[in-house]
């Protein structure tokens, strides 16, 4: 049998921003991905279908913007991670955290799809927001980010490693 691949994170291209006349300084999503914390479990995934909310954790949902309406809702972050080049190589540029809780029983689900959209364009913006993550998800974030590639993680920056160190 044939091993499955593990996802790896988006880098399609080395030049993230398009450039000319038409859409020049227009962000590319090529070099985003999502990633997906299990809160409970303690894992982290890469799940390229968050892109389009079709993740594996969201489809089936029928989410609501009231919190209330999802009291049973089991909690995850969707994390947009976006890779930039550097001359040294690629790293961790912008990692940008959102919540969202899902009720698989009830197929219902609590998101702000507009912080989910905002954070992804601060994302790809190179801007670091995880302080407001639970100690235990910062660590599950962290350890994943240096076992995916290791050198992309020291070539980050220290705002990054501060922020997933902070677990007060």
């Amino acid at each position: 049998m044939e091993e499955k691949k593990k996802p790896m994170f988006n880098i399609i291209k080395k030049e993230p921003k398009v450039h000319g006349t038409f859409g020049t300084g227009v962000l590319s999503l090529a070099n985003v991905s999502p990633v997906i914390i299990d809160v409970e479990a303690g894992e982290a995934f890469i799940d390229m279908g968050a892109m389009h909310a079709r993740s594996v954790v969201e489809k089936g949902i029928k989410f609501t913007p009231n919190r209330d309406e999802v009291p049973n809702g089991k909690p995850y972050w969707l994390v947009w991670v976006t890779i930039d080049q550097a001359e040294e190589g690629a790293y961790y540029a912008g990692v940008t955290a959102c919540e969202m809780t899902v009720d698989r029983e009830a197929r219902r689900g609590y998101k702000s799809l507009p912080e989910h959209v905002n954070r992804m364009d601060k994302s790809l913006k190179r801007h670091i927001i995880v302080d407001h993550m639970d100690a235990r998800s910062k660590e599950v974030l962290a350890s994943f980010l240096q076992q995916h590639n290791r050198d992309m993680w020291e070539r980050s920056s220290e705002e990054l490693k501060r922020q997933l160190q902070n677990h007060g």
